[in-house]
This record gives structure tokens, C-alpha cells and sequence, in this order.
């Protein structure tokens, strides 16, 4: 990691000082659980982690878990995980989309009015979605997505290009208008495009989609129109093992994802999180339960304003929200320590503002994204640790991350310095942990 300032290396030390001797206090339960008779025992991380990061996963479980002295009486402690690429490798989100389109599950939307389904589509990609695809189902019908036809092909390709790349097949802008902080258009589109189905539906869909993608090899590819995409997500067996002792010593794991709720919950069981304690992408309903093109809101953000999702600081508003139970406009700010998480794990700028308010340790999965690796790389108070991703790691980046220039995006797109909480501008990182 790069040098610390004089300054903050004793900050670090001071804080680091202090998660050890918390965790030294919690030893003697630990140790004490060993023997004969003994009332408690502490879980023990398994192998598999870089550096010294299993040492210090342990002395978070030693020191906020049921064993510790401290804790009885206590609210337990929550842990935070973020899903895609944290918890499993791939991105369970895409499985799906590509699913619904393989199998012509994706409805012609309401009088084949493209904008309907989402209020940041722009009229080019609009315009590209009807003729792709408006001849082809009547509105509320499934588009013939995955049928093999060149007209079902041209339909699919559109949509996935809108929703893999954020453009047109020719190349236009397919979204505009949105807050870089709060929510992902084409992350928001996967769930506005489930309209019409119920939870339980959807359930299912995700339920078949994770079949295949688990079943998959390795390194395995799909067609989908006439591209080629991701073909299999596997669980990272560190995370699952991690997740198990964590529950196992008394914290509440959470799962927060920028994937549709429904989705994550199916994924979530295979790691012991019950679907009430996945926090995903979440749509309002008609009476009878099938899901609309609008979306839930949280904090100053109504339902149906489609603004803020369990995205940067959507996800801060949302953990708030649910886990913590704030309501109103004080869901979106920082809360006190006490109604916060001690543990968060992330792999994504999309993550950094959760992983800043856990209060104990941060726990990142590098895939070279930019924020996220300056402030983790930075780690002024000691509480971050970075781990390669456990299958196919990246590789080292071979350019520091961009702090001091543009490794920030503003909230309409434009870049900027990564800003410490004292507004301090993080210096260039080199990438070390890879």
C-alpha cells in the first residue's frame, strides 16, 4: 500500500492498536471455550485469505461476538455484504436478464411505449426498442426474445445492448438524466422490466437461471441474441464460510445488492441469509402483487419516483432504512455509531459509502475500481482490508488509481478528486494487493 503521511500512519497504528487489544479482550472467552465444560465458542475463520486478513476477519468475530465479554445484553452486531462479485463471482443480475431473454420472458411494455419502463431512456433508445421489437408481441405479451427468429434475435440484441452497455446497438446514449449517486439506470431496468410478474414469479425465473449458471464450467459462455455473455457464477467459498461464522457468533448479516430483491433471495439462501435480510432493487405492485415499472423508494424518495435504488448512497439509505429502521429524510445521512454496521464487504465504487459507515473493519474485494481502491488503499483509520477476488483475480493494475485527479464521480457524471472525511485530497495509490 502507499505511505501513509506521518500524521495518519499514527491514526492508523492508534486504530489498529485498538481493533487488537479489543480482540485480545475477547480472546480469553475463546480460549476459554476451549476446554472441557466451556459455555461458548468463538467460530474460527477458515483458510483462503490474503496477507494477514483471516487474523484480522477473527478478531472482529473475537471481538463483537457472542463470546466476547462485553456483548451479552447487547443488540447484535450487524455485518454488511454487498452480492455481485463480493459474495459470488459474476453478477447474478445479468444471469437473470440473460435468462428472460433466452426464454422470452421480457413483456412488450404498455401501448409498446418503450418509456414507460424506465423515465431515463432517451428517445433514441426508445425509438431503437420499438422498431426492434414493437411488431413483434402485442403490449403486456412476452417478446419472442429467445425463439431463434431474426426478428426475435434483432428484439434481444437491442434490449441487451441497452442494458449491457448503456447504448443503442448504432451507438446512441440509452439513458440520461440520473443521479451517479443514487441510482444505475440499467441496473434499475432489469427489475422495471419484471412488470407484470409477481415475486414469486420472478423467484422462479432467477431459481432456473441460477440452475444452469451454477452448472456451468468454469470460464462457460451463453448466446444471447446474436452475442455471446457470462455463462456461470459460482459462490466464493471463503465468503459462505465467513457468512456462517458470523451468524454462528451472533452478528446479523445482511445482504445489500444492486440486483432486482426477488433475484438475491433465491441466490442469498445458498449462503444461509433468508430473504428477510436481502435488501435488493425493489418494485411497488398493483393490488393483486405483479410488479410495476416503478420502483420503491427510501428516505426524501417517494415510491414511483424511480430516483434512488441500494446504489453508493441509495445503499447507505436503504441499510438505514431496513436494517436500522430510520425513516424520512434522515435515512439518506450518517448515522451514529450505534446504529451502524461494525462489518461491510464490498467489490464496487458502488459500494464505498456503506463500507464507510461500518464501523470496525471494511472488508473490499478488488476489481480495480477506482474510489473505491483509492479510499481502501488510503485506509486513514486502519479499518480497511483488501483481498484479491478469490477466482480469477485481477491482475496488478499497472497505473496508480487516479485519486488526486478523477477517481470520483460527481452526481452528474463529472469526475473529481476522492476526498477524505476531512475534504483532503487522497493522493495517487499504487495497486498492491492483487
Amino acid at each position: 500500500m502507499t505511505r501513509p503521511s506521518t500524521a495518519r500512519r499514527l491514526q492508523a497504528a492508534g486504530a489498529a492498536l485498538a481493533i487488537a487489544a479489543g480482540a485480545l479482550v475477547a480472546a480469553a472467552p475463546a480460549a476459554q471455550a476451549a476446554r472441557p465444560g466451556a459455555h461458548c465458542t468463538t467460530p474460527q475463520v477458515g483458510a483462503g485469505w490474503y496477507g494477514d486478513n483471516r487474523a484480522r476477519l477473527q478478531q472482529l468475530i473475537d471481538q463483537y461476538g457472542r463470546c466476547a465479554t462485553h456483548r451479552p445484553g447487547h443488540d447484535k452486531p450487524v455485518a454488511v455484504f454487498d452480492w455481485d462479485n463480493t459474495v459470488v463471482k459474476n453478477d447474478v443480475g445479468d444471469a437473470t436478464m440473460f435468462w428472460l431473454l433466452r426464454n422470452g420472458k421480457i413483456r412488450q411494455p404498455a401501448r409498446g411505449d418503450w418509456s414507460t419502463t424506465s423515465r431515463y431512456l432517451t428517445p433514441a433508445a426508445t425509438k431503437a426498442l420499438a422498431q426492434a421489437c414493437g411488431a413483434l408481441a402485442r403490449p403486456g405479451a412476452p417478446l419472442p426474445t429467445g425463439n431463434g427468429t431474426p426478428a426475435g434475435t434483432r428484439c434481444a440484441d437491442e434490449i441487451n445492448a441497452v442494458y449491457g452497455t448503456a447504448a443503442t446497438k448504432a451507438g446512441a446514449a440509452a439513458f440520461a438524466g440520473w443521479d451517479r449517486r443514487t441510482i444505475e439506470p440499467a441496473y434499475a431496468w432489469l427489475p422495471q422490466l419484471t412488470q407484470g410478474y409477481t415475486a414469486r414469479e420472478v423467484r422462479s425465473f432467477a431459481a432456473a437461471a441460477r440452475t444452469e449458471n451454477l452448472a456451468a464450467p468454469i470460464g462457460a459462455t451463453q448466446q444471447v441474441g446474436s452475442a455471446t455473455a457470462t455463462g456461470w457464477v459460482r459462490y466464493y467459498d471463503q465468503q459462505k464460510d465467513l457468512i456462517g461464522g458470523l451468524q454462528k457468533a451472533g452478528f446479523d448479516v445482511w445482504i445489500s445488492s444492486a440486483s432486482p430483491q426477488p433475484v438475491v433471495e433465491v441466490w442469498a439462501k445458498g449462503v444461509g441469509v433468508a430473504a428477510d435480510h436481502v435488501i435488493g432493487i425493489r418494485n411497488t405492485t398493483t393490488y393483486d402483487g405483479a410488479n410495476t415499472a416503478h420502483l420503491q423508494g427510501c428516505g426524501s424518495v417517494r415510491d414511483g419516483a424511480d430516483t434512488m435504488i441500494t446504489y453508493v448512497d441509495g445503499k447507505r439509505c436503504w441499510i438505514n432504512k431496513v436494517v436500522f429502521g430510520v425513516r424520512g429524510a434522515a435515512a439518506e445521512k450518517v448515522q451514529p455509531v450505534g446504529r451502524r454496521q461494525v462489518f461491510a464487504a464490498g467489490d464496487s465504487d458502488t459500494d464505498v459509502s456503506f463500507l464507510r459507515d461500518a464501523t470496525a473493519l471494511r472488508l473490499v474485494l478488488n476489481r480495480n475500481k477506482n474510489e473505491l481502491m483509492c479510499r481502501a488503499y488510503d485506509n486513514g483509520d486502519g479499518r480497511w482490508i483488501v483481498n484479491p477476488m478469490f477466482i480469477e483475480p485481477k491482475k496488478q493494475k499497472a497505473a496508480p488509481y487516479p485519486c488526486a485527479t478523477t477517481g470520483f464521480t460527481g452526481r452528474d457524471g463529472t469526475p473529481g478528486p476522492v476526498l477524505r472525511g476531512d475534504a483532503s485530497v487522497i493522493p495517487d495509490q499504487r495497486d498492491s494487493v492483487y
